[in-house]
Order: C-alpha cells, then sequence, then structure tokens
C-alpha cells in the first residue's frame, strides 16, 4: 500500500501574530502544515530553509518590505506567492505582480477565497509551465492543443492572437496576469504599454466564449492590474 501524500506546506509571512494565528488554524483545518515567518528578513530564511510549497506575503513588514521579499524569493524559487495585504492601491498590486508574485489578495479578506486561491497557486505549481489545454466555458469548449473552438457544438473562429492569449491565461490559471505579462508574452516587449489591444480581444473573446459578456464567468477583469482565467471546480 502506497504511503500517503505529504501535507503542501505554506509559509506565512505576516508580523501580525493575531492574523498568522488565524491563518494556521484555517490552513491546519485543510490539512497544510504551516511555517510562519514575522519579518522579512526571516522569511527569506524560512524559504530557503523549509522550501514551502506556497508562500503567503504581506507587504507591510516591520523590516523589509514585502514586495523586497517577493524579489528575492523569486529570484531563486519557483513556489507560488500570494501577496495579502490591505494596500489596495492598483500601483501596489502591479508592483508586488511584476516583483514575482502569482496574486494579490486585499485585506479584509473571505477565508473561503484566500483558500480557493491557494489551492489554484498549489495546482498550478503541480502543472507546471504547460497549462490547461482544453478550457470548458458554459457553452463553448476550447482546445489549446488542437487549436479548435465550438460553442453550442458550432465551430467558432479564435484569431492567433485569441489563441495566444487564452494559452498565457491557462498557463497561471485561477492566477492574476499583468497587462504588462499579457502584453509582452503575446505581443513582445515593444508592446508592454498597448492595454488598448488587450481590452479589444478580451471583448472579442468573451462575445465569443462567454454565455454573458457583459458580466462574465471565466474571463475576468483584475481592474487596473489585469486578467484571471477562473479554472474549472
Amino acid at each position: 500500500m502506497a504511503a500517503p501524500a505529504p501535507a503542501a506546506s505554506i509559509l506565512v509571512v505576516e508580523d501580525e501574530a493575531d492574523i498568522r494565528r488565524f491563518l494556521r488554524a484555517a490552513f491546519t483545518a485543510e490539512g497544510y502544515r504551516v511555517v510562519e515567518s514575522s519579518t522579512g528578513h526571516r522569511a527569506t530564511i524560512d524559504a530557503a530553509s523549509h522550501k514551502p510549497d506556497l508562500a503567503i506575503v504581506d507587504l507591510g513588514l516591520p523590516d523589509l518590505d514585502g514586495v523586497e521579499v517577493v524579489r528575492r524569493i523569486r529570484a531563486w524559487s519557483p513556489i507560488p506567492i500570494i501577496v495579502v495585504s490591505a494596500r489596495i492601491q492598483e500601483r501596489a498590486k502591479i508592483e508586488a505582480l511584476d516583483a514575482g508574485a502569482d496574486d494579490y489578495v486585499t485585506k479584509p479578506f473571505a477565508i473561503g477565497e484566500l483558500l480557493a486561491r491557494v489551492r489554484a497557486g498549489l495546482r498550478h505549481a503541480v502543472r507546471g509551465p504547460s497549462g490547461t489545454q482544453v478550457l470548458r466555458f458554459r457553452k463553448a469548449l476550447v482546445d489549446l492543443g488542437a487549436r479548435t473552438a465550438r460553442r453550442d457544438g458550432v465551430e467558432l473562429h479564435l484569431t492567433r492572437i485569441e489563441y495566444r492569449l487564452l494559452g498565457v491565461l491557462a498557463r497561471h490559471a485561477g492566477m492574476v496576469v499583468t497587462h504588462r505579462q499579457l502584453l509582452t508574452d503575446v505581443w513582445g516587449p515593444t508592446h508592454a504599454g498597448d492595454t488598448h489591444y488587450l481590452r479589444v480581444y478580451m471583448k472579442q473573446l468573451r462575445s465569443k466564449l462567454e454565455e454573458d459578456p457583459v458580466r462574465p464567468a471565466k474571463l475576468l477583469t483584475e481592474t487596473g492590474v489585469g486578467y484571471r482565467l477562473i479554472e474549472d471546480d
């Protein structure tokens, strides 16, 4: 009989003891192992010594800014990093994501949402760079490998750019992908500031794939930051 798989470990980088206790209790109840760090310097040491499967990082740490912690971990580790912060400004979110964070949750947060983001991050880490190949919308199905799309059984025409956009979002399914990353990966680094490209193509994709393009269920906008492809449960 095979041994059970070890529980995933989560590094919680948070200087407020009450929040650390709350997160430890919530993650432990879900079967995760938890490592706690109350400072940025401690977090960089714990990340290297414990090698967690995912990190939760607050930005308002007493010594290092959380963005610097993200940058230092990302310099050597590919683990998913979720920023949890009271900073709600778009600039703060973009800075954290550009530094290497995979997702951003603002305080106060619902623990159910954070747990869902954690599960998405861990799935992304296990899945690796290939990403999800088949995307299921309510009435549409897209096979990224075969470059085919159908809605209500009828073949859809997606452009080369639309397939590439979906491919980048699928590689990071469940996570935020910034405007800059999408533009760089799809159109190249010289177009990193051309956000109007994204607005046009995302509108086209939603009109083709979403049941209600005005209230999309899968291709979500992270206002001022980027887009997120919601995974199937």
